[in-house]
This record gives C-alpha cells, structure tokens and sequence, in this order.
C-alpha cells in the first residue's frame, strides 16, 4: 500500500490559514490597518466598495519597504516583529505572526505599492490567489498602497457566506473604531462607496471619541486615571445617566489594541452598581498599560482575547479606578451638610455656640381619658366590638383590588360572593401571574410571556401583510447613535415603518421619532435603542430571519412586564388573546406561557 499522508501545496496551505485570519472583509481591514500602525503611519486612508466585497484599500505615509521586503511580506510567516519564542512574550506591535498578507493574496486580487523615505522609485507587486503575477518598479509617494480586490473570488463557496452589504459593512465599521479610537493622534479617512464617512483629525482621546460619537458626548464623559507600578488605566466613562439599551460603547484596550474580556467588563458593571437604570449598560474607553511580560496576545487568529498573569490585580485596579472617578465627578448621591434642610432644620444653629441648652419636654393633656367618650365610658364588650369591627375592615383592605398588593382578587359584598360570574374568577398573584380555574383544576399564566407570544404574532402577520397603524407623538424625540447601531436601524427602518414607527433620518447617524405604533406608551428612544441591542443579539446568536428576528424584538420589548398590575378586563382580554394564538403553549424563546395544576395534584398536597 502507497504512503497517504503528503504535504499540502502553498496555495492550499494559505486558504486554510485564510480561513482562520480573514473571516470577512473587516478582517482584512483590521490586518492593513495595524500592519499601517506598525509602519509608523501619520496618516491612514481607508477606501472600501461594496462593504469591501469588491474593494479594499488602505493608503499610509508609513515607513514603506524595500524591494526585497515587498516581496518577502506575501510569504507565509515572514515578520519583521519577532525572532525567537520569547520574543511572543513582549510584542508591543499589533502584527506580529505574519500571516496577513500571505492569507488575504490567497483568497484576493492583491496589488502593493510601496516606497521608503531614503528610495527614489517605489516597488509594485500583483499577485492573485497566492499566485505571483508581477513585481516592478513604480512611481509612488512614501508608505504602502494596498488594494484587495474582489475578496475570495477563487473560494466561492467562502464568499457565499458572506452577509449582507449592510451587515459586512457594519463589521468593517467595528475594526475602524476599534483601531481609530485608541491612536487619536492619527488621521483618519475612511470612504464607503464614493461617499466620505469620517475624516478625524489629530487630537486627544476626547476629541476622537466626540468626533466618532458626536458632540454630545463632550458633556458626557468623565476621565479616568490610575497609576501604579504593576497596571496603569487610563481613559474615560460616560455618566451613568447616560448609559445606553446598547451595549455598543465597551471599549478596553491593553497597550493600545482592543481586546474583549468579560471578567475585566464585570469590574466596570460592578462599579457602577445601583447607579444604572435597569436594563442599562455601561460606557467606556479604557486603555490598560502593563509590561507585555504580564501578558500573552498569542491565543486567539484576530489577537482580540488575551491571557493576564493576574487577572484578579487588573480587576481590583480597574473597578477601584472607575469607583474613584464617580466618586470624584459626585456621582453617588450625597448629603450636604453645609445647606438647610428641606424639613427647615438648619444644622449651623444646632451647633451654635453660646446658645443655652435647654432639656428637652413632653407636652400632654392633663383632663384626657382614654376611657372617656361624649357619652361617658364604653364598656368592655362595646369596646371589643368596635376593635374587632377594626380589625375585620383592615383585613379585607388586604384582599381588595390594590395595585400595592402582592394579589388582588374581585371583591364583592353579601351573598353575591357566591354567584361571582367564571370570567370574574381570575387572580394576579405577586403581578406577574394570572389565576383562573379550569375543569381540570388551576390554570397559572405567567402575563410576560404571554403577552410576548400574543404580540410576537401579531407583529409577525403584519410584517408579511405590510400594513399597521401609528399614532404621531405629540413632541417628536431626537436620538444619535454610532455608526454601526446606526447602520442596524437604517437596515430595519422600513420594516419598523411597517410596524408603526415613524423614524426620519436627519444625518448618518441622528435621527428623529415622529410616531410609534397605536397603543405603545413607551419612551420611543430607550425602546428603540433595545431593539437595535435585542436585533444584533439575535442576529449574532441565532442567525433569524430578518422579520422574525424583528417580530421578536418588538414583542419582547413591547411586552407586559412582570410587577404590571392588570385589571379582571385585561386579564380576560390577554387569555383569550393567549389561546387564538397559532401556538399558544410557548413564548417565541421556547419557555412555557402558561401551566394547569390538576385537582389530583392538588389533592396529593393535603394528604
């Protein structure tokens, strides 16, 4: 029998690391970008066709690179960053493996112009599908022009895969901020289709967050700073009145690259504890400087997770850093002792000196007599009535239809409690769960989901009918949001059109809410906000259908929470709503809207 087991040739080789370093076309974006970093770059111009689908290119007045070095980058594990082991335990660039250009010339069209400073003519080189095409001398401006071209041409089955113009686009958007945020002191440029998205100056971190978030992000943001000999953290949080239903402004980074940690996240969570709204995320910026010793970037393809020696000492710094900045800024809620009481209690003359103390008295009424009426004294027995009287009328305050209380059950007087009509024999308890006796025993509705399977249903059919009403508000309200939640509502503006909302786009990314759909008394901002967070958690982790995706949105952000008190009508109302559902036992997330505890259960309890 022959030997089976061969090498694999170049070109194969390279598409298989294709598949783990460049996953879409923002991928690629992030390799040029920091290999542009590398390069000393003043200056980044960034120029994408088609969601990068068709073009990618990136322009820089960076170092440049020689003839040979030109060539030798497109080879697999070339690198100019590392050259022993070790040397993986103490990178302070952001490319270092040398596998990008080697991955994106096997699944591109990839043409290279390149000059050094110390160099009269420059260096083109053109290769496709990790095949060599051409290599010669050019005429060009100091730094690198790469252009990729029609990515994953010679791999169908990966450009397949690919999402929508909208959604690559979004991604591609995502690397931008990621790499433009924490190098403020570069210019930036980034061109979509002919049409100039961002062109950031030079400047500080707050000028580049408000340049990338908007002006109204100056007024916002609260500087943090922590210096010590292990890890220093510096950067900005945003007020917690402020805070988002996104959780689109998370930034960490540890010596300038962008990681994402969720156990680092905890610590900012937890600083911000009780001064959230609920439902509310916080905003950050944040850089982590430690020694790359202390640190390994080597265990992920797109070097976004990292490993600490001691996670816990990053942790304790950075939730310390972030509770002093609050504590700082007078975010916590405080008592100021130095003004007067809204009660008229001054402080100051309490402790005034030279004013005689005086002990303090009681004032009372020498002719009272407890025992004593306008018709003399009550006897034993009368006074036992009227006290029993008392207590029997606090008792049935419990049981009457109070939104305060945990249940609330029809009340009614005299004999009629006997003759209460089937529809009125239903019970809230705790205001989350609907009680109404069935022939089989208790049916036990939990409101929340079954509103949610009611509504999702609805907006479901209308969705398909394309047809629904909407109420115009009387104020319209004014929302800006990043670039990428920005290009999610714009995806899904004209479904939400459909649905009821009225939403008018002023600008790329600030928008105005004219009209919501008949019947939703909500804030229209915070609401639209949830569904955009709700749409890309979905979208990310179930991969809906756009309408379906969207139904569920709406119906669970538009559902009736738990703790919301209902009316016998409503309650009525909902079941029957409930049970005209296609599929009434489940909300769309799969869990149980309802459940019978039988009369053999019940029985079973008291034996």
């Amino acid at each position: 029998m022959s030997d089976i087991i061969k090498l694999l040739p170049d070109s194969v080789a390279n598409q298989i690391a294709a598949g783990e370093v460049i996953q879409r076309p923002a991928s690629a974006v992030k390799e040029l970008l920091e290999n542009a970093l590398d390069a000393g770059s003043k200056q980044i111009d960034i120029v994408i066709k088609d969601s990068g689908k068709t073009l990618i290119q990136v322009i820089d007045n960076g170092s440049g690179m020689s003839v040979t070095d030109a060539r030798m980058s497109f080879e697999r594990h070339a690198t100019s960053k590392i050259k022993k082991a070790d040397d993986l335990f103490a990178i302070k660039t952001m490319g270092f493996r040398g596998e990008a250009l080697a991955s994106i010339a096997a699944i591109a069209q990839v043409e290279l112009k390149t000059k050094r400073s110390i160099d009269d003519i420059g260096t083109q080189i053109i290769i496709e599908g990790s095949n060599f095409v051409s290599q010669k001398a050019v005429i060009t401006t100091t730094g690198s022009n790469i252009s990729i071209k029609n990515l994953f041409f010679n791999v169908p089955a990966r450009r397949n895969f690919l999402k929508s113009d909208s959604a690559e686009y979004r991604h591609i958007l995502d690397e931008f901020y990621r790499v433009s945020l924490i190098h403020p002191e570069i210019v930036f440029n980034l061109i979509h289709n002919d049409k100039e998205i961002f062109h950031l100056y030079a400047g500080n971190l707050k000028q580049r967050i408000v340049s990338l978030f908007g002006n109204a992000y100056n007024e916002r943001l609260l500087a943090v700073n922590q210096q010590s000999e292990a890890v220093s953290i510096d950067g900005y949080i945003i007020k917690a009145e402020f805070s988002r239903k996104t959780r689109g402004e998370q930034y960490f980074f540890v010596n300038q690259r962008f990681i994402k940690h969720p156990y680092l996240h905890h610590a900012i969570e937890n600083a911000f504890l009780e001064l959230l709204p609920k439902d509310s995320f916080p905003s950050y910026f944040l850089n982590i400087t430690i020694n790359p010793n202390e640190i390994d970037v080597n265990i992920h393809p797109t070097k976004t997770e990292v490993n600490f020696q001691n996670t816990k000492l990053v942790y304790a710094v950075i939730h310390a850093a972030v509770r002093k900045t609050i504590g700082q800024y007078n975010l916590s809620p405080r008592i100021d002792f130095d003004s007067t009481d809204s009660s008229g209690i001054d402080f100051g003359e309490i402790s005034r000196q030279g004013r005689p103390i005086s002990p303090p008295t009681i004032g009372f009424n020498p002719d009272f007599n407890p025992f004593r009426n306008e018709g003399g004294m009550k006897s034993d027995s009368q006074h036992f009535e009227n006290q029993t009287n008392k207590d029997q009328s606090n008792w049935r305050i419990l049981y009457e239809d109070n939104p305060a209380n945990g249940i609330i059950i029809p009340m009614k007087t005299g004999d009629d409690d006997l003759d209460l009509p089937e529809q009125s024999k239903r019970i809230q308890l705790q205001q989350t769960y609907i009680l109404t006796v069935v022939k089989s025993g208790i049916l036990l509705i939990d409101q929340h989901l079954a509103h949610y399977r009611v509504l999702y249903e609805t907006y479901l059919k209308q969705l398909e009918r394309m047809q629904s009403g909407s109420q115009q508000e009387l104020f319209p309200h004014t929302m800006q949001l990043g670039a990428s939640d920005a290009e999610i509502l714009n995806e899904i503006r004209s479904d939400l059109t459909i649905l009821g909302f009225n939403i008018e786009a002023v600008n790329q990314r600030t928008f105005v809410v004219n009209g919501l759909p008949e019947g939703l008394k909500t804030d229209p901002v915070e609401l639209i906000e949830s569904i955009i967070e709700n749409y890309k958690r979905n979208l990310h982790d179930l991969q809906l259908d756009k309408k379906v995706n969207l139904a569920r949105v709406m119906a669970v952000n538009s559902a009736i929470r738990q703790g919301q008190h209902l009316g016998d009508l409503e309650m009525g109302h909902l079941i029957d709503q409930l049970f005209a559902c296609h599929t009434p036992e489940v909300a769309p997330d799969g869990r149980k809207t309802f459940t019978i505890i039988t009369l053999q259960e019940l029985l079973t309890k008291f034996k």
